[in-house]
């Protein structure tokens, strides 16, 4: 692949760090009042490691698939199609909604009702333990997997960048090294917060705060700016394929 394949590939995977998962669960940890860096670095770790894992396999697998259906994938109709769907989901993400929808589902709730926990404040309530003890092994990579399972169908960055490789066909060697610098990207955000903690604790920790809070209030933009750019990047793909743009 060439430098101006590698480029989209960064920023997939750098979209791709923006997700619950691989900012989320991280950013709420940093802001802790003790950071357990052996439980956050090996939370890291194991995410990076299924994700590499996984994608080798989809990718090992699409292969398979299109040595069997020979040239389709490069076939005019369905880059048409690619572009298509690019469209669409670029389309998409400015109908996502966002904090409108959220204050009328406060309104809905019963006044004075307990809150429920969500599978994300129990990961995290699991996670963080307490100031004095890190969190067991056991929870930290049940954590990690759990994460990555829920989200893995719905990372669309991640899926395109499989898309991606496994139109480039760079062979087994090819493909592990391109998807080991993706999650390496992919998390490398989480690192630079978690060096900056360890740092510089009193000027980040406002930061991090508010950056936690920020991606609580703000999930569903932020899919609308995930979709956006997948579409862009995908439709962008297909013009280029397609040779609509010299």
């Amino acid at each position: 692949m060439t430098g101006l394949h590698l480029l989209p590939l960064a920023g997939l995977a750098l979209v791709d760090s923006t997700s619950f998962g691989t900012l989320g669960i991280p950013v709420a940890l940093l802001v802790r009042s003790r950071v357990h860096v052996t439980a956050f670095l090996s939370y890291l770790g194991v995410l990076a490691g299924f994700y590499w894992v996984l994608g080798i396999a989809l990718v090992l697998g699409a292969d398979t698939a299109l040595r069997a259906l020979g040239g389709v994938a490069d076939s005019a109709p369905v880059v048409w199609a690619q572009l298509a769907i690019g469209v669409a989901l670029f389309v998409v993400s400015f109908l996502v909604d966002g904090p409108a929808t959220r204050r009328r589902q406060e309104r809905r709730a019963p006044a004075g009702a307990p809150a429920t926990p969500t599978r994300r404040e129990r990961w995290l309530a699991a996670l963080t333990g307490d100031d004095t003890r890190p969190p067991r092994a056991s929870v930290v990579v049940g954590a990690a997997l759990g994460a990555g399972l829920v989200e893995a169908a719905s990372m669309l960055p991640y899926l395109g960048a499989i898309g991606l490789i496994t139109a480039a066909r760079p062979g087994p060697a090819g493909t592990a090294t391109l998807l080991g610098g993706y999650v390496a990207v992919m998390i490398a955000p989480a690192l630079v917060l978690l060096a900056l903690r360890l740092l510089a604790r009193r000027a980040v920790d406002p930061v991090l705060s508010r950056l936690g809070a920020w991606m609580n209030r703000n999930s569903a933009d932020v899919l609308g700016w995930v979709l956006g750019i997948v579409g862009f990047l995908l439709a962008a793909d297909a013009v280029s394929r397609l040779g609509l743009i010299r």
